[in-house]
């Protein structure tokens, strides 16, 4: 594992001031693995519940892989947590409230430090709600995906619909701000199909609601056996159009490519990815993202559960890392930076690279030329044009 020492060596980059700083806390266990899913989650024991004694061994080794990673973070406070998964809502309230106490004796959090964790529908999860936010959680994201029965058990989801609708009404009791994650373009589905899942969430009147394409992923059931009538590309966009229309005549508005919130409600986590922000993951395959004066760090957790635990307890939880060279510091920014409606300064990128302006004015006077970026030489936005076709934007700065 990287020392603070090396780090704080000269090296090619010269950062001016330190991005803010996010904690992602990976539970990797969930009751079955979903078709599409190509997240490091894992089944547990067929499918059981968690138990309370696994839990708490994974526990240890969190704050086992924290307070090894403390060194790289002295004098840092935290802005924002994420507790994903997974499935966390698998761990009981106790035990998350054991986390959260375990981060805060850690890590100087700021006041107001969003704390988010993933939820699943399922009744015994949807029980735990209250728990959760006594326990210290600010913010709840459930994974709904579709209101169709047919449509999640294609899916491969654990709840139905019903479960669905009673998860997103406790969550509305027990949390201030919290949000619902829902696919489209999926199997067969039409965009009269997509409205009746659209009119369903936005009833509850979500302060925040994601919604995501279904992609078949390398690696997952899906890739080995695709499944048959996904909608075509030219519907998809149909689709992402309605969704669009739809959450803004119901106040939310699109400020990510797959993100709609209401004033207020936005994804403090989140921003701080898309605006380059510094993360440390701790768990089992979580990924950091460190900035220091001279370089930028990159490290990945061991991914097996139980690799992990015992890699933790020795103070091995990195299995790699790597520093970002510059040549690919251009692209990492704008992979992420791209992504929001409103963009970000120029200087966002100077200070959070250590680049100059040089580094990517071929790739931005391109994407200029293209219709893809705004004109605007203060800011890094995408222009409509660039937010439909932002793959072929964020391609052009991969030879800045």
């Amino acid at each position: 594992m990287a020392d603070i020492i090396r780090m704080m060596r000269p090296g090619t980059l010269s950062l001016s001031a330190l991005p803010p700083l996010s904690l992602y806390v990976h539970l990797p266990w969930c009751l079955q693995k979903c078709p599409y899913c190509d997240f490091n989650s894992h089944e547990f024991r067929s499918g059981r519940e968690l138990d309370l004694a696994t839990g708490s061994a994974y526990l240890a080794a969190l704050r086992a892989d924290l307070e090894a990673a403390l060194p790289l973070i002295w004098g840092r406070s935290i802005v924002s947590v994420f507790i994903g998964g997974g499935t966390p809502s698998l761990f009981p309230p106790e035990q998350i409230a054991e986390l959260i106490s375990d981060l805060r004796a850690r890590l100087p959090m700021e006041p107001g430090c969003e704390i988010t964790m993933e939820a699943n529908p399922g009744t015994f999860e949807r029980e735990r709600f209250a728990g959760f936010a006594q326990a210290g959680v600010t913010r709840l994201s459930i994974g709904v995906q579709s209101f169709d029965d047919a449509q999640l058990k294609t899916l491969g989801r654990v709840h139905n619909s019903a479960q669905a609708r009673a998860a997103i009404e406790e969550a509305s009791r027990a949390f201030q701000t919290f949000n619902i994650d829902l696919m489209y373009a999926l199997p067969g589905q039409d965009l009269a199909a997509l409205a009746k899942d659209l009119d369903q969430a936005l009833a509850f009147q979500p302060p925040h609601l994601s919604v995501y394409h279904l992609t078949i992923e390398p690696n997952t059931r899906f890739a080995n056996s695709p499944p048959e009538h996904l909608p075509n590309p030219d519907l998809a966009s149909e689709m992402l159009d309605l969704i669009t229309a739809r959450t803004g005549a119901q106040g939310l508005s699109r400020y990510e490519v797959s993100a709609y919130a209401r004033e207020g409600h936005r994804c403090a986590h989140n921003l701080n990815y898309w605006q380059f922000g510094d993360y440390l993951g701790i768990g089992a395959g979580a990924h950091t993202k460190l900035s220091f004066a001279h370089r930028v760090l990159r490290q990945v957790r061991w991914r097996d559960p139980a690799t992990f635990m015992t890699k933790a307890a020795e103070g091995q939880a990195v299995s790699n890392e790597n520093e970002v060279s510059r040549a690919e510091l251009p692209f990492e920014f704008m992979l992420n930076a791209l992504r929001l409606r409103e963009g970000v300064p120029m200087q966002s990128f100077l200070e959070r690279t250590g680049l100059p302006p040089s580094s990517i004015a071929t790739a931005m006077a391109q994407g200029r030329a293209k219709g893809l970026l705004e004109q605007d030489p203060a800011v890094i936005r995408a222009t409509p044009l660039g937010f439909d076709f932002l793959s072929d934007l964020q391609a052009l700065f991969l030879s800045a």
